[in-house]
């Protein structure tokens, strides 16, 4: 990288939350935010972007400070290997901030339809803002940076309220029925041999006006998830209330991962809540469901790893969210000198945990059953330091909004084990609490 100096200002001293940062900014271009398990950045003004919509790839490089200018190539990404600085090791230093959508991910394995809206973001960010014990502070090693930090001061004291309103509720695309047919053609196949596990989602849709950003405050409140986030590209917009890592990267190449599977609903009577925790540890459908992931995930990492390095560190262990809780299992690894972190990333999507197992199978199954592609739903929203380490999630629990259309979605794993009913109660279990705030914003009759 071509900076050396890196400055940085207290922003804001009082405890403003994220979401109205983002408010304020709403209107800077590839803004992105990150929770980063509460190492929480916001950055804006990329420096240069790639972009691929509808199957055609876009470069961009900053000319002026709202100005770019269409170029060839995406520069190499090429991280240096020695450590940024050690003192705090997991949090944004300037770098790759971006999404992968599942239906791109999935592109490179299996042929399949892809939603119209933007289907890959990468962006190099210079500028940001990150939460120190002081405050929001403003970071940037580019020249520009005087320039953008009064920019966003600027922004910040015009109180800009960006407003959301649909305009009809947010409902599913399947009935009951719908959903039990696909159920029952995935057991078929199961029996049949074809897979072990298909991840079975459906989509809840509506149209809408606004910012999706004006929501997400009351999101992120509900849900408290640690890998939330949001990210904005013209009129294509990602709101995050994901519970799932997918793959951390840290220091000396060591890799983790913490998929997902198996999930129970909270309640607010304590012996009731406690029940339904002491029924997801017991479960042997769930762990068994769980394992088939492992057992993928170490079988992904494998490919990348250092040879005896990958490694199951937890098992089955349970975690509770706001609205779940849910058995997350951690595999580690060394990855391989010659390997490039973005490489491993792309290649390792989409997640093991929301395509099922064998996962090419599971992938073209998932295409012929799900009537619509997933978009950005169970892809990947995160970032990478210049040297290599950096975080991303699994786009669960996540809304995107294309021009006027909103969409939502919920799922879960399918094993021969299954019951229909349990498993359409469980996309509820996971989704109801967020559908029901989105529908608040619904026009009223």
């Amino acid at each position: 990288m071509h900076h050396s100096h890196i400055f940085q200002k207290l922003l804001i001293k009082q405890s403003i939350s994220a979401a109205q940062i983002l408010s304020a900014l709403s209107s800077f271009n590839h803004l992105v935010y990150l929770k980063n398990n509460n190492q929480p950045v916001i950055a804006f003004f990329a420096s240069e972007y790639l972009l691929i919509k509808n199957k055609i790839s876009q470069n961009f490089k900053r000319i002026t400070l709202c100005q770019y200018q269409e170029q060839t190539q995406f520069t190499d990404f090429n991280f240096v290997s020695k450590p940024l600085n050690q003192n705090n090791l997991h949090d944004f230093k300037g770098g790759l901030i971006g999404f992968i959508s599942y239906d791109h991910a999935a592109q490179e394995y299996v042929n399949l339809q892809e939603k119209l809206q933007p289907s890959l973001f990468l962006g190099v960010y210079h500028s940001y803002l990150k939460l120190t014990p002081e405050g929001w502070t403003f970071f940037s090693d580019e020249e520009e940076g005087e320039a953008i930090f009064e920019r966003v001061q600027k922004e910040l004291n015009r109180e800009n309220k960006p407003f959301f309103l649909l305009n009809q509720p947010c409902t599913p695309s399947w009935d009951k029925n719908n959903y039990l047919n696909a159920f029952i053609q995935v057991q078929e196949y199961i029996q049949a041999g074809d897979c072990y596990q298909i991840n079975l989602t459906q989509e809840f849709t509506a149209k809408a006006e606004g910012l999706l950003l004006a929501t997400a405050e009351d999101f992120w409140k509900l849900t408290d998830a640690p890998y939330s986030g949001y990210l904005k590209i013209d009129d294509f917009e990602l709101l995050s209330c994901s519970p799932e890592l997918f793959i951390d990267f840290k220091h000396d190449r060591k890799i983790i991962t913490r998929p997902i599977k198996g999930t129970m609903p909270r309640y607010s009577d304590s012996t009731l809540d406690e029940e339904s925790k002491q029924k997801l540890i017991q479960s042997e459908k769930d762990q068994a469901e769980n394992m088939m992931i492992v057992d993928l995930m170490r079988n992904d990492l494998s490919r990348y790893a250092e040879i005896g390095s990958v490694n199951t560190t937890q098992l089955f262990e349970i975690e509770s969210f706001k609205q779940v809780h849910h058995m997350v299992s951690e595999i580690t690894a060394i990855l391989k000198e010659s390997v490039s972190p973005l490489d491993v990333l792309m290649s390792a999507l989409p997640g093991g945990s929301i395509t099922g197992a064998p996962k090419i199978r599971a992938m073209q199954i998932i295409d012929e059953l799900e009537v619509e592609p997933r978009g950005a739903y169970c892809g990947s929203l995160g970032y990478f330091n210049v040297d290599g380490t950096g975080s991303w999630n699994i786009l669960i629990r996540s809304i995107q909004k294309y021009q006027e259309n909103v969409s939502l979605w919920a799922g879960g794993g399918i094993t021969i084990a299954s019951d229909a009913d349990a498993e359409y109660q469980e996309c509820f279990d996971k989704v109801s609490a967020m559908l029901d705030l989105l529908n608040h914003y619904a026009k009223k009759k």
